[in-house]
């Protein structure tokens, strides 16, 4: 992958477009005006074979196949337009029902989150790490000491998490995430800007501060006692900054974010991600075959969104359509890599997720990725449909139990709303309402980054 530097954001291809909007309506006028007639008349008649346009004290008489031709593409333009209006129509009532529901709680737990104080990495000394106090740190979840050799290097037992290994870091951040997204939420619903303030004081301490900060990449996450400081495969600790970047993107479209605060914050984004895509472990988490590189895309794709980094953005378009959709999706909706795991529940629904919310940033209305379909009918809404029935009844998984955690899933899974802002669906929807919307296990809270559903919609 070649070196891909940040560029600042654009800001005009709202502009733009409203622009040629406009540029085209008088066309448009011109074509309506005549175009109920056409649609009514009999080709054989002389008023189809010569129809006026008056326009600019000019008299310009068209053909029947001008006209037609004409007409077809203005019928074209309006179901584009439909589409458009009726997409946003679904996003804004579907937003208006997640309100509804969600409301109460969102502004309990705002008004919890105004008393909470920035806590960074800064506060965590991390005895075993090769970094500094300003470095991320965390260990392999999997790997514990050898039992005949404690004092060996560590060795690995897929989806047994040690409890003994440094999370203190992962856990801040999840916490920083938790409270940025709800107080975020909380004005979303309030318009109470004292929320937003209280946000802005996390975001500060994490980012522009320079005693409290964190250093802009992952050199020392998911390290191994024994084996290695840091590893690629910890790049996804940090699925837990994007509600973060989100809420920033809120504020920003919102005029609450200072052009001082948005300075900062993009630059640090623009560091971590230039970071992401050269170093050696970006590149091997990029590549990862599982959920991990999923979770790869998913990050750049809304840093870049964040910070206007078209070229990324692209890149992550591509990378979905050639890598993983036909690289980890089977033919019938479902993940086989992630089947094979201890965890194949768990890891199934994770990956959705994360694939769904690639989806869910990086199409727009030049892009559609839900619908993106390889030729042998590889699509992310049959991933979705294949999931569906199990999120729905457990019971009928068959395939074998998660080693751990089994219990502690499904619960709300952004995937269900993600997909019916799309396709609207009422029974993803209706599923989706009865779900755990605020889940306190940690291991389904560190897999489970999109929590707050209004800062998306």
């Amino acid at each position: 992958m070649p070196t891909i530097v940040s560029r600042p954001a654009d800001n005009y291809p709202q502009v733009n477009r409203m622009i040629l909007f406009f540029l085209g309506y008088d066309y448009l006028s011109v074509l309506y005006k005549y175009l109920t007639n056409f649609l009514f008349c009999n080709k054989s008649t002389s008023f189809c074979d010569n129809i006026k346009n008056e326009k600019g004290g000019q008299t310009v008489f068209l053909s029947k196949k001008s006209v037609y031709a004409m007409n077809t593409k203005f019928l074209l333009l309006i179901s584009i337009t439909a589409f458009i209006f009726c997409s946003c129509s679904v996003k804004t009532e579907l937003k208006q029902q997640v309100s509804d529901l969600l409301r109460p709680e969102i502004i309990l737990r705002g008004d919890d989150a105004l008393g909470e104080e920035p806590v960074t990495i800064t506060s965590f000394v991390a005895e075993r790490s090769a970094g500094g106090i300003h470095d991320f740190y965390s260990e392999g979840d999997y790997w514990w000491p050898n039992p005949v050799s404690p004092d060996s290097a560590y060795i690995r037992r897929d989806g047994e998490t040690n409890p003994d290994n440094f999370v203190a870091h992962r856990h801040a951040m999840i916490r920083f995430s938790t409270v940025v997204g709800d107080l975020t939420s909380a004005w979303i619903v309030t318009k109470d800007t004292k929320y937003i303030e209280q946000a802005l004081k996390h975001v500060h301490a994490w980012f522009i501060d320079p005693e409290t900060s964190m250093n802009p990449d992952l050199q020392y996450a998911q390290a191994i006692k024994g084996i290695v400081t840091g590893r690629g495969i910890g790049i996804i600790d940090t699925i837990h900054l994007m509600e973060v970047v989100q809420s920033l993107i809120v504020m920003e479209q919102n005029g609450l974010l200072s052009a001082e605060e948005a300075v900062a914050t993009k630059d640090w984004f623009s560091k971590y991600l230039h970071w992401l895509t050269n170093h050696p472990y970006g590149k091997d988490e990029m590549n990862a075959k599982n959920n991990h590189g999923t979770c790869w895309v998913m990050q750049a794709a809304l840093f870049a969104k964040y910070t206007g980094n078209t070229e990324v953005l692209e890149f992550c378009r591509e990378r979905y359509r050639n890598v993983l959709l036909p690289d980890q999706m089977d033919t019938d909706g479902s993940f086989p890599l992630e089947l094979n795991r201890t965890k194949p529940y768990g890891y199934s629904l994770f990956n959705l997720d994360a694939m769904a919310t690639v989806c869910h940033i990086l199409s727009d209305e030049n892009h559609n990725l839900w619908q993106y379909t390889t030729e042998d009918g590889r699509n992310m809404q049959k991933g979705v449909a294949w999931l569906y029935p199990y999120i729905k009844d457990k019971s009928v998984w068959p395939f074998n139990k998660d080693v751990m955690y089994w219990d502690e899933w499904p619960v709300a899974h952004p995937a269900l709303l993600f997909s019916a802002c799309d396709t609207p669906n009422g029974d993803y929807v209706s599923l989706w309402t009865m779900l755990e919307h605020f889940p306190v296990n940690d291991e389904v809270v560190r897999n489970l980054p999109i929590r707050h559903p209004l800062l998306w919609l």
